[in-house]
């Protein structure tokens, strides 16, 4: 005859199996998920690369070929809301915030810092020595970088050659301009790199025979005067690169129209827009190789061993349109070098 208390001990052994197996359950699925402070989950979280970025412009008008920086970072497998962040701040123009906007981007605590003109990379050299630093079109000078080939401290990235390049602007215009005698050099002296280009260039106009008249622009509204001045002073203008009075295509276009003085520009856009002539580097060849600085910083590369880059291509870019406007002939010697000819 069974005793009463037999089924109970049936029942709490099951149970006790049941327990059993629910702890063992537990423990395996907290096998496979990661914990907070665990190893794996430590890898998935540094998988997210947090990227700031700095620009002197307004949103609206982003510098030539930016579009494709974010095209080579979405090719190398950065894709913003996946394992990607973007902090992005824009000085309206104005480089005297830039100081203030780089020191907001820092309390994000980016991985990598990408800047665009000396200005911006300055002041982000002057804000942090431990952040990477992947600067576009970065002067190279003490202030920043003790070299090309060996940048040291936190900063690298890609130079525009400006230096390189400055006495073409002037060969140009002689060749295009019969008789050429004086140029207007407009440069914005709070800009180090063209108080750079402004020396070297007054050494290369007097070998070749030029006047150069330097008439200084910080802002926009300095350019209407500065093309009335060079109207009576020379015979045709150079634009010096900077972000500020390069901002504006449009703008340089109406100007150089209004006053009938053939300009020598840095960027092709400009005279996609209207203008005479441009010589300077392949701006997007140079964001393209800054997507891939990044990309390396990211995978443990020391921005003080990558070398900062010259470009390896200049683009020479006419207007003929503009040229008959202006009544000039461009010789077949400048056509057939040109990478762009506009009819």
């Amino acid at each position: 005859m069974p005793s009463f208390g037999e089924p109970r001990r049936r029942e709490a052994e099951l149970m006790r199996r049941r327990l059993g197996l629910l702890m063992l359950m537990v423990a395996v699925m907290a096998s496979a998920s990661p914990t907070i402070g665990s190893s794996s989950y430590a890898a998935d979280t540094a998988s997210i690369v947090r990227l700031a970025y700095i620009n002197p412009h307004p949103s609206s008008r982003p510098p030539t070929g930016t579009h494709v920086f974010w095209e080579r970072l979405r090719e190398l497998g950065y894709i913003e809301g996946r394992n990607l962040v973007v902090d992005a701040r824009w000085a309206d123009d104005r480089t005297d915030r830039l100081p203030e906007l780089v020191a907001d981007l820092l309390t994000r605590k980016p991985d990598v810092l990408v800047t665009w003109g000396a200005p911006a990379a300055i002041a982000a050299k002057n804000a942090t020595i431990s952040v990477p630093i992947v600067a576009v079109a970065v002067t190279v000078d003490a202030s920043v970088a003790a070299s090309l080939a060996q940048p040291g401290g936190n900063l690298t990235g890609l130079s525009l050659g400006w230096t390189e390049i400055a006495g073409k602007w002037l060969e140009l215009l002689q060749e295009v301009i019969p008789g050429l005698s004086a140029v207007a050099l407009v440069a914005n002296p709070e800009n180090p790199l063209n108080r750079t280009l402004t020396k070297q260039l007054e050494g290369i106009a007097k070998a070749h025979s030029i006047k150069l008249r330097v008439i200084e622009a910080s802002n926009q509204q300095a350019l209407d005067r500065a093309f009335e001045r060079a109207r009576h002073e020379a015979q045709a203008v150079v634009i010096l690169p900077d972000s500020t009075l390069n901002s504006d295509a449009r703008r340089l276009v109406a100007l150089a129209t209004k006053y009938r003085l053939p300009s020598m520009y840095t960027g092709r856009a400009i005279v996609k827009a209207g203008g005479l002539i441009a010589y300077g580097p392949d701006f997007a060849a140079q964001w393209r190789r800054a997507a891939e600085y990044v990309d390396k910083i990211v995978k443990g590369a020391k921005p003080a061993e990558l070398p900062i880059e010259e470009p390896t291509k200049y683009q020479l870019t006419v207007n003929l349109t503009a040229a008959k406007a202006l009544g000039l002939t461009v010789p077949e010697t400048v056509l057939v070098r040109a990478d762009e000819v506009i009819r």
